[in-house]
């Protein structure tokens, strides 16, 4: 039987936009561990399957599994699913850990304006969701004030012209 991963899986038309088996656009090109699309026909890395509907736990570990290997990119995509799916009261906490991610993405890449404000922007939502009335300080094992701290500190470094190595830079979600 296919997996999740397999039907939705980009089919290339030459001289086409790359469409999936259901006719929606889909990129087809390979991607490395920060996102970048590769040529057709590289090894890259295999891509995290859209939708797929995971307990807290479940993203948290997995995120996290990323986020250490250095790739942001695909741990976003993890948070953007849980963010999608969740309960209303939680998509802004994982909206702001999707960002924090993309936003280590970005600072990897070397693009400094778009990373640091993305990794301010994440740390204050998860800031902002952790105060309100739904929110927690750390929900799911997650120390949000460490990440927050973490996304900060790492957004003046990259300001600071600090090359970031995603892996040895990732966040401990757990602390």
């Amino acid at each position: 039987m296919d997996s999740p991963a397999d039907r939705t899986a980009p089919v290339r038309s030459p001289g086409a936009r790359d469409r999936d088996e259901e006719g929606r656009a889909r990129n087809a090109r390979p991607r490395d561990g920060l996102g970048r699309p590769l040529p057709y026909g590289a090894q890259g890395v295999p891509r995290q399957p859209e939708g797929v509907a995971r307990t807290p736990a479940d993203t948290v570990a997995e995120a996290q599994r990323l986020l250490d290997e250095g790739k942001p990119f695909h741990a976003h995509e993890v948070f953007e699913d849980a963010w999608k799916s969740g309960p209303g009261p939680e998509r802004e906490l994982w909206r702001g850990l999707a960002q924090l991610a993309v936003g280590l993405t970005h600072a990897a890449r070397g693009n400094t304006t778009g990373g640091a404000r993305l990794l301010r922007r994440g740390a204050g939502a998860v800031t902002r969701w952790a105060a309100s009335e739904h929110g927690q300080r750390d929900p799911y094992g997650i120390d949000l004030d460490a990440v927050a701290r973490w996304a900060r500190d790492l957004a003046a470094d990259v300001e600071a012209g600090i090359p970031v190595d995603a892996g040895a830079r990732a966040p401990a979600l757990r602390g």
